[in-house]
């Protein structure tokens, strides 16, 4: 049960500003959540606790993070979702990639320093699809799936939660850093938001078109979402380079709906969500110097930038019914999820059918744009969860348990021949389309999957100041056997202002079927011969022949003690350690083939492949941290201050790498320096948010300054290059909003207003290949905003 005490209102308030507060006002909460009923089914719920009744009023017993959207969707800088949630929770990091493939393409998130595929993402309390991506180059996120958080309109949302802290035993696979929980508004009104923005080098145009409209339909609400988001390319290359560096090019187009409405006995509900994303990025550049390899006189004589587009098509629906029966609730409900990405190259060639072309007389031409083929992966999920609160048991209990079902699919199609053939063979141009080669026939595949759980969750009030809550889930999944998890969880007010609270958790992550049966080949020439190099999906010929074994879930231990403190209605202080360690974390592997694993070609030849790269279950990692915030509000003048500090500190380590026998002696290959570091600073191991808001009639000013700590990353050639050192960096984000009346406001501003950029490197160094990577809050400087709402 969700309460506003003096404590979250004075979080609230400080975090996010007055329209927080009159979304929880006592008149708001006597409309959403009612005095309890014998037949009362609607209730106010916080990711982290299953309990539906309203008889508890007390602070949760794990670290939640309670996002109000209204103020972010009406006067945020930022337009899409993963950027918002960057600069506002500290534990929370996505960032913008280039020069990625894919990865350019979908904005993966994390929480906690941890993979994006660690962290669970839920809508509406009910598990929410990851994409089909398998994140394979880039600086972050590296060998992992994860949920596009680009696929939720702002306007939609009503609140974002995010747990930070284990939750498998509660949620199941991958809620190993923590959870986040989306809750669609379905309110009456209608509102729409106008935006717009660019980059202080003058590219990079944003535009936003958002509108939501909540109706009465049938004695209940539906809540509709239309948007359209067009964000521009954007580019950092140096005079003279060929190159395209930075954002990609997207255009989003996406529906929402959202509702609940009375239904016999019960209540039922949905919610719809469609997006397609036409996006754009840029490959390396094939100069001059390219021919005939990567390149042919009669396209492109003085280089080129290929391409790399995808048509991404993402669906998602829920469809429940919730009801009593006696003193029991009664939650059913049926989720479907479903994302594709398919690629087509532009501006780009084949550089051995030009070769070919040539040779047979012609001008040494080949097609200049490619279908490559692609990927798409579907969930199908059913839930049956039951709950029941006792209120003579010591000073209430609250009983819920479970069972769930879940189907996924992994597909991978080929695309046209031409954009992965070799037409000329040995010593000419290169097959494929250059800057992406296309799937091939071999590398199709049509997987599928499914699971069953159980589960049990008690949240006991021991007294009015100690809580307690204990968990247990049990999985069995088809591919790969069984998981048992568990959690143990406590909250103590040692007064009214003060309280301890702490957990410990077993946890788990089911090897996605993308890690497990992603396969892509390009084709290289050895001693005159061609032979495929393949990213080998895991039972396939390949890694059986090099001995490589099934994959099988990552297993984790957390750990949480942290304390809350509110001396006065104004001020609040949260703080918690956390650790998590995890066993057998899934990494893609570096590049096997004779150099490094003599005898290999043995093995391999006979498959016709020279080489060969897998997901392996071979690191264990340690994660600690600590979560603080501060928050104060005061009269100042004749206005009102609101001040925070949010801040994560966070420091992963590879404790351990455990090579499969068969290639023991191989970790350095296995995972390389560069690799490792990846995994350990991916994203910056500090993070903080200081950040002032002034309200003083009908002017309201935010500034906000974002400090990101240092990153060490790799180098491409590996030792004895110097590492990438990337020092600590502060940015600072300022907004004014003015009220033009009661229902319209205007809002001007901007992001990272000193253009602070990230340290310089060696461009032969970098996985980009360019200055710097996409590090920290990202490449492109400046940028500035404008954002007009109006209520209907």
């Amino acid at each position: 049960m969700f309460s506003l005490t003096p404590l979250r209102k004075s979080v609230l308030l400080s975090l996010y500003g007055g329209a927080a507060l009159a979304a929880f006002s006592p008149a708001a909460l006597a409309q959403t959540a009612p005095a309890a009923k014998a037949d009362d089914i609607t209730s106010v719920t916080v990711v982290g606790s299953r309990r539906v009744s309203n008889a508890s009023a007390t602070e949760t017993a794990v670290p939640v993070d309670f996002i109000p959207m209204t103020k972010v969707a009406e006067q945020g800088g930022q337009f899409d979702m993963a950027q918002a949630l960057t600069y506002i929770s500290p534990s929370f990091n996505s960032t913008r990639q280039t020069g990625a493939d894919g990865a350019d393409l979908v904005d993966s998130a994390a929480l906690r320093g941890l993979g994006s595929d660690q962290t669970l993402v839920l809508v509406n309390g009910k598990r929410r699809h990851s994409t089909s991506l398998v994140n394979i180059f880039g600086a972050r996120n590296r060998g992992n799936t994860g949920t596009d958080m680009n696929t939720f309109p702002l306007l939609a949302v009503k609140n974002i939660q995010v747990l930070r802290d284990g939750a498998a035993a509660q949620y199941g696979s991958d809620a190993i850093a923590g959870v986040i929980n989306v809750e669609l508004k379905k309110t009456l009104g209608c509102e729409a938001v106008l935006g717009a923005g660019q980059y202080s080098e003058g590219d990079g145009k944003n535009y936003l078109a958002s509108a939501y409209c909540g109706v009465k339909l049938g004695g209940g609400v539906v809540g509709i979402t239309g948007e359209y988001l067009d964000r521009g390319r954007s580019n950092r290359a140096d005079a003279g380079d060929l190159r395209t560096i930075g954002d990609s090019k997207v255009q989003n187009q996406t529906f929402m709906l959202n509702g609940e409405l009375p239904a016999g006995p019960g209540k039922l509900y949905f919610t719809l969500g469609a997006q397609t994303r036409d996006a754009s990025s840029a490959a390396f550049a094939r100069g001059p110097g390219d021919i005939p390899e990567r390149n042919a006189l009669a396209m492109y004589p003085n280089g080129f930038v290929p391409y790399i587009n995808a048509d991404l098509t993402d669906h998602y629906g829920i469809v429940g019914f919730r009801t009593r029966m006696g003193e029991w609730s009664g939650d059913f409900s049926q989720t479907y999820g479903f994302n594709k990405m398919h690629y087509n190259i532009s501006n780009t060639l084949n550089a051995s059918i030009a070769d070919l072309d040539l040779q047979n007389g012609g001008p040494g031409r080949s097609a200049s744009q490619f279908d490559a083929g692609g990927f798409d992966a579907s969930q199908m999920t059913s839930n049956a969860d039951f709950s029941r609160f006792f209120p003579n048991v010591m000073a209430g209990l609250n009983v819920a348990f479970g069972a769930e079902y879940r189907r996924e699919t992994y597909k991978i199609f080929a695309g046209e021949k031409g954009s992965w053939i070799d037409a000329d063979g040995f010593g000419g141009g290169d097959p494929g389309s250059q800057g992406f080669p296309g799937f091939r026939p071999a590398d199709e595949t049509d997987s599928s999957r499914h699971n069953v759980a159980a589960y049990i969750d008690l949240e006991t009030d021991v007294n009015d100041r100690f809580k307690v809550l204990t968990a247990a889930r049990f999985e069995k999944y088809s591919d790969f056997g069984n998981s048992l998890t568990g959690k143990l969880a406590a909250s103590y007010k040692l007064s009214d202002a003060f309280m301890l609270r702490g957990s410990s958790s077993t946890g788990f992550r089911a090897p996605s079927l993308q890690q497990a049966k992603f396969s892509s080949t390009f084709t290289e020439f050895v001693s005159g011969v061609p032979v495929d190099s393949v990213f080998a999906p895991n039972g396939g010929a390949v890694a059986t022949a090099i001995g490589i074994p099934a994959l099988k879930d990552e297993e984790s231990t957390s750990f949480t003690f942290g304390a809350t403190w509110a001396p006065s209605a104004a001020t609040s202080v949260t703080a918690d350690l956390y650790r998590i360690d995890i066993d057998d974390r899934i990494v893609f592997s570096g590049r096997f083939d004779q150099s490094n694993l003599p005898g290999i070609n043995t093995l391999l030849l006979p498959l016709g492949v020279g080489a060969a790269q897998f997901f392996v279950n071979s690191v264990d990692t340690r994660t600690e941290g600590l979560d603080l915030t501060l928050a104060h509000r005061a009269n100042l003048g004749s206005g009102k201050l609101n001040t925070f500090l949010a801040m994560n500190l966070s420091k992963t380590d590879v404790t351990a790498i455990h090579a499969p026998s068969a290639l023991a002696g191989k970790e350095g290959v296995l995972l390389s320096e560069r690799e490792r570091l990846y995994l350990e600073q991916g994203g910056p191991r500090r993070k903080a948010t200081l950040g002032f808001e002034y309200l003083l009639g009908k002017i309201g000013t935010d500034f906000k300054i974002i400090h990101f700590g240092p990153q060490t990353l790799g180098t491409w050639s590996g030792s004895p290059a110097p590492l990438q050192r990337y020092k600590a960096k502060t940015s600072a984000d300022l907004s004014f909003t003015y009220n033009l009346s009661a229902k319209t406001k205007l809002t001007v501003g901007g992001a990272n207003i000193f253009n602070v950029k990230p340290t310089t490197q060696d461009a032969n160094e970098t996985d980009n290949g360019f200055k710097y990577e996409s590090v920290q809050f990202g490449l492109n400087g400046a940028s500035y905003f404008a954002r007009l709402w109006h209520k209907f």
